[in-house]
């Protein structure tokens, strides 16, 4: 919520450069008269502006971020980038896109500095965003097309620690012949870790638990 304090020779003259600062119409703002105008001696002498608190009306964020969504009426990527733009506007980060057409997906990669916010503990606030982005990309779209969003290619880095990870742990599980249970991962990451061990021909992997704590656990084949 943006508020300021402005003067004027009048009440309308302070609401009007408190506008024109702003960069705002009436309609969106609520003010308050902290001082009346008043003339001094003989009419000129001493006298005093008037002096407004000035306050911008707070749009609930989701509305805003739909009206400039259902403003752009063009096709799912561009909405998902629109809706990206006022969710950093909001977040106040600097935050450039590119975008990469694969066969049945876009990749959004984000870059710019201090972007670990928008990873969270293993990519999880990530995942949500990639969640909010689809929604509202396909709200008014018939396309279906399936939006990755992506930081500083976090996810490729990712899938190559899990990779690794999933190797180690196998070769701890041929050797010493105890199961190992992961930590809790999203699906797209239990996936990763199958795929990885899914030519191992003396171990085997499965998933246990329920959501949001599913667990992959690499065991010994019978």
């Amino acid at each position: 919520m943006k508020v300021i304090e402005v003067s004027g020779k009048t009440i309308e003259d302070a609401l009007s450069a408190g506008l024109a600062e702003l960069f705002v119409s009436r309609d969106d703002v609520e003010y308050e008269v902290l001082e009346e105008p008043s003339k001094g001696l003989f009419g000129f002498l001493g006298g005093k502006p008037a002096k407004l608190r000035i306050t911008v009306k707070e749009k609930p964020f989701l509305d805003e971020v739909t009206e400039k969504v259902q403003a752009a009426m063009v096709d799912p990527v561009t909405a998902a980038t629109t809706f990206l733009h006022s969710v950093f506007s909001a977040m106040k980060i600097d935050v450039s896109m590119e975008n990469c057409k694969k066969n049945d997906h876009v990749v959004i990669n984000l870059r710019g500095d201090n972007l670990g916010v928008l990873i969270g503990k293993h990519g999880q606030t990530l995942d949500a965003l990639q969640y909010l982005t689809n929604l509202a990309a396909h709200r008014d779209s018939e396309e279906r097309l399936k939006i990755v969003i992506d930081v500083e290619d976090y996810r490729k880095r990712r899938e190559e620690t899990l990779i690794r990870l999933a190797k180690r742990l196998a070769d701890k599980v041929k050797s010493q012949g105890d199961k190992v249970v992961l930590e809790p991962m999203s699906p797209q990451e239990r996936k990763i870790i199958h795929m990885a061990l899914q030519n191992e021909y003396r171990v085997t992997t499965y998933s246990e638990g329920e959501e949001p704590y599913r667990k992959v656990v690499i065991a010994l084949k019978k």
